[in-house]
């Protein structure tokens, strides 16, 4: 199956992710992350994550997904820019031409997924196909959600320090929706096949 993967980050305060994580995970870096694809030109998906080290390994935990089938996800071609949409957020890409190498992580051994009380690991797909960086926008559709702009570069992030101690917060996608935006720290686009049994 195409799948056309379009992925946003950026950085909030490390502080409020430790609030929100459950027990066994740690947070590596102060990311908020979008994924959102396009599975074969006709059904969208989009899910929101953070990276985390847990259970002995690193990847990318997952708060929240939406699935075009069960939930609604939907998305717009305009030229080039797709934008997404669900109930609760809206995230907009613009391609810009400028390619990049493939966007494989040294630190992703591959994603958490929330199953029955407990979290099922799927190891990192492989992806060899070169990515295109993208402009990018993005809101949380309730009050006080976090919204953001890309600066048209990309960006690092790196683990911050302990500073203040939150009290717990529930681990949901509109937790994570309130903890501010300080910047957009990159996007881009990438089209691959997948093996889809």
């Amino acid at each position: 199956m195409r799948i056309e993967q379009f992925v946003m980050a950026y950085n909030v305060e490390q502080d409020r992710l430790r609030a929100m994580l459950p027990e066994g995970f740690s947070s590596l870096r102060p990311v908020l992350r979008f994924n959102g694809e396009i599975r074969g030109g006709k059904l969208g998906y989009l899910e929101l994550n953070t990276p985390v080290e847990g259970f002995g390994k690193r990847g990318w935990l997952n708060i929240a997904r939406w699935n075009g089938k069960v939930n609604a996800v939907s998305f717009v071609r305009e030229e080039r820019k797709v934008t997404f949409y669900n109930p609760f957020a809206e995230i907009t890409f613009a391609p810009v031409g400028i390619r990049g190498g493939c966007p494989a992580e040294k630190d992703n051994d591959g994603c958490f997924y929330p199953s029955c009380g407990q979290y099922a690991f799927l190891p990192a797909e492989k992806i060899t196909e070169n990515k295109e960086f993208c402009d990018c926008s993005f809101r949380f559709l309730f009050p006080g959600g976090a919204f953001g702009v890309s600066e048209g570069k990309t960006l690092p992030a790196f683990y911050e320090e302990p500073e203040t101690a939150y009290e717990k917060q529930p681990f949901t996608f509109e937790t994570a929706g309130l903890i501010p935006c300080r910047t957009v720290l990159g996007a881009y686009t990438v089209a691959f096949e997948r093996d889809v049994e």
